[in-house]
């Protein structure tokens, strides 16, 4: 990593740090994905649990499931409500979609919860809420008093960041929200994204903030570290739920949440600039994203595919 001033930091960000921390922003030599073992098999690499989707948000778990698919997650389970199971399951490539139980909007029923947390159990990584709808809530609150792997949480699964949930945790938390997002759980940006994270990593110990948006902040405990890749081509409805996908897949396959993290920021970020070099600014989506994520992956990857 290599470390911005605070006039490097606001010239190209454009953001108002009122502070004199020193960011640091990512570089691929950060990130070094280790070679496979040539004797392995699915279960080496992970469970991955996807809980995603409402009726009407049916894009938006096969997103998140296909992403992580193809981030190396050696079986990924996605769970959805009902209504939403036959056009997830037939956008996914390979995960096990289980239907759930749904309320009467179509969002993932209280009577849902054994199920999930039975299937929790067996989890090496969880992302809940691409997607999810907002009468999800209790389910959320079962899913982060339960979790002992690590555990995400994206979209309407961020409005149950109280602190309670946060003192009731028992897992290492990641939290993905836009700058509304992050108001809504407290969040303060009237003096800019980069003091606005660090006060509230601050006031979270433990906590891995990403949030979202032009140069991207990863941030722990008064840590943070600066995404220098992506741009205007990702600004389109679900980036970030292939964004989630990423991220879990590299938690299931036992990566430290930091790293994880912010590796899962920069190779998101480098499939945007990927897309925008062969499509242009205008016409990315989202599923063009998980199409570059093998040439991400393979940027960072010494040898990759053939054993010595």
């Amino acid at each position: 990593m290599k470390t911005l001033t605070i006039e490097q930091y606001t010239e190209k960000y454009r953001d108002r740090p009122a502070q004199n921390a020193a960011p640091a922003e990512a570089e691929a030599a950060d990130f070094h994905l280790p070679r496979r073992e040539l004797v392995s098999h699915k279960y080496s690499y992970g469970r991955a649990l996807v809980i995603a989707g409402a009726r009407g948000y049916a894009g938006a778990p096969a997103l998140a499931a296909n992403a992580c698919e193809r981030s190396g997650a050696g079986l990924t389970q996605l769970m959805t409500p009902e209504s939403v199971y036959p056009v997830a399951a037939a956008r996914c490539d390979g995960a096990v979609v289980t239907p759930l139980p749904e309320t009467e909007q179509g969002g993932v029923s209280p009577d849902a919860i054994p199920v999930i947390l039975g299937a929790l159990q067996k989890a090496d990584a969880c992302v809940i809420g691409p997607g999810l709808g907002t009468d999800a809530e209790p389910v959320v609150q079962a899913v982060l008093q339960a979790c002992t792997c690590p555990l995400v949480l994206d979209a309407d699964a961020l409005r149950a960041c109280t602190a309670e949930a946060f003192a009731a945790r028992r897992a290492p938390l990641l939290l993905t929200p836009h700058e509304g997002e992050f108001k809504r759980m407290g969040g303060v940006l009237t003096d800019g994204r980069l003091a606005g994270a660090l006060r509230f990593t601050q006031a979270h110990p433990g906590a891995i903030l990403i949030l979202k948006g032009y140069g991207t902040l990863v941030c722990r405990d008064g840590e943070v570290s600066v995404n220098p890749t992506g741009g205007p081509a990702m600004a389109k409805g679900g980036s970030g739920d292939v964004l989630c996908g990423v991220l879990c897949a590299l938690l299931a396959q036992g990566f430290d949440p930091w790293l994880a993290a912010r590796c899962a920021v920069w190779l998101h970020g480098l499939c945007g600039d990927l897309c925008a070099q062969a499509l242009g600014e205008y016409s990315v989506t989202p599923g063009d994203l998980i199409r570059r994520l093998p040439e991400a992956f393979l940027s960072l990857q010494e040898n990759p595919c053939f054993p010595s």
